[in-house]
């Protein structure tokens, strides 16, 4: 078998492809090993509980089983800038303990509202182009080409797919508009369309066939991949089964998916039949195919909604409750859903750091990981669920290897505009730009000296 790149695909016999991980056997074959710079966005709706995430706005313990009692010792963010190594973090973030070393809590972002739209679906469709209010012509809507399509412009040109949209609303009533399912857009009302089901991610990362004797891509390739497999070290071997293994549990889980929801389909349910899916296997299972997406070069920019926007329809939060619940609705009866929303608030963040701890066990061409090389940000297009404020957005900046200073907690000064971060993040992406939006600077805090 001829020496093939990272980037190269082994082709089985049913026309199937599968990109390959960078591996050490068969740097040697490849030109350019140079490893790319990547971005990544985790958006999650309707912002989170205050005094769960934000330092200074709760107990620093707060009892299991007793979530919501944080009323005493409440404080207030910091409305001026400060920058402090991060320490003891909040419960809401704390399942991101052991990779602190490597995120930054960024606090004190804003955005500011234009009327004219709803603010749920402003704030997820603008929260990636935060255009200066009213200077896009001929809409309502804040909104230019987001900052996902501006940096594949820059490094998305050699690879499969400049972009990719991933969303984990598996509903299918369409209760509300595009804007509140939306966050990635090539220009005004020109949507980048997500994609929602894992088997059509599937199929648009490894171009299956839609029949079932070619579903399974591993048996399709294992056959040529032999004699490449005869090629590799000891160590690029393991890689290999290791990377050959995960994609058979992508199969295997989506295979699990569709049969529960085949089966939940013969069963008369108040909720739509999604309702049903257990939420946290299907944010993972989106969350795996990024990354293998972003692992073997198919994409360097992505862009993954982990719900939509002010939706009613329930979702199953399994561990967390026995049946499906509505974020949204939680978001409005804080006084008596405090405990469940910061439980909420912390299954999203469990999400986020399952896939921030697997990116970091994946090696790169130079010995960093695919963490190292991918800024990887969580946020959220509101502060705060229940008042639906812009200001004091939760920000997270995992990863960016060398050209980040991680292991901050950077407050910036009240009013500081989301774009701030945007800009600096197009920087560090090889952007030439002295403006994003409605920007009035970068965070040089956030860029290694």
């Amino acid at each position: 078998m001829k020496p093939s790149s990272r980037r190269n695909f082994l082709k089985g016999l049913g026309g199937a492809a599968l990109a390959l991980p960078w591996m050490e056997s068969l740097a040697c074959a490849s030109p350019d090993t140079t490893v790319p710079k990547r971005m990544a966005h985790f958006y999650v709706p309707i912002g989170v509980v205050r005094r769960g995430f934000f330092p200074g706005e709760a107990n620093d313990v707060i009892p299991e089983g007793n979530l919501g009692n944080v009323m005493s010792s409440l404080g207030k963010q910091d409305p001026y800038f400060s920058v402090k190594p991060l320490d003891k973090l909040t419960p809401t973030i704390a399942p991101l303990e052991r990779m602190k070393h490597k995120i930054n809590l960024i606090t004190g972002m804003d955005r500011t509202f234009q009327q004219g739209t709803d603010v749920h679906a402003q704030c997820a469709s603008c929260y990636l182009s935060s255009a200066r209010p009213y200077t896009i012509k001929g809409t309502a809507w804040p909104l230019d080409r987001t900052l996902d399509h501006l940096v594949a412009d820059r490094v998305g040109t050699g690879t499969p797919f400049p972009t990719l949209e991933f969303s984990c609303n598996s509903h299918r009533d369409n209760k509300e508009s595009i804007y509140f399912d939306n966050i990635s857009w090539y220009g005004t009302g020109h949507l980048a369309p997500s994609i929602r089901d894992p088997r059509k991610m599937y199929q648009r990362l490894f171009s299956t066939r839609e029949n079932d004797r070619y579903r399974d891509v591993t048996d399709l390739v294992l056959e040529d991949a032999k004699g490449l497999k005869q090629e590799l070290g000891y160590n690029d071997r393991q890689k290999f089964d290791e990377y050959f293994q995960s994609i058979r549990t992508i199969e295997t889980q989506m295979d699990r998916l569709e049969k529960m929801r085949s089966e939940l389909a013969q069963v008369d349910f108040e909720e739509p039949t999604e309702a049903y899916l257990p939420r946290g296997e299907y944010i993972r299972l989106m969350g795996d195919l990024m990354i293998v997406a972003l692992q073997t070069g198919l994409t360097n920019v992505t862009t993954f909604m982990v719900g939509p926007e002010r939706w009613d329809t329930p979702y199953m939060f399994e561990s967390l409750f026995d049946s499906p619940r509505s974020h949204h609705q939680m978001s409005h009866n804080q006084t008596k859903m405090i405990d469940d929303l910061l439980k909420v608030d912390r299954f999203h963040m469990e999400q986020f750091a399952y896939l921030v701890e697997k990116m970091d066990n994946i090696d790169q061409a130079d010995g960093t990981s695919l963490l190292d090389n991918t800024l990887f940000t969580y946020g959220s297009g509101l502060g705060d669920g229940s008042t639906h404020q812009y200001n004091d957005l939760p920000i997270i900046v995992a990863g960016g290897g060398r050209s980040v200073r991680s292991g901050q907690h950077i407050n910036m000064p009240e009013g500081t505009p989301l774009a701030n971060l945007w800009l600096t993040q197009a920087r560090m992406m090889g952007l030439s730009m002295d403006r994003f939006a409605d920007s009035t600077g970068t965070i040089d805090q956030l860029a290694a000296e």
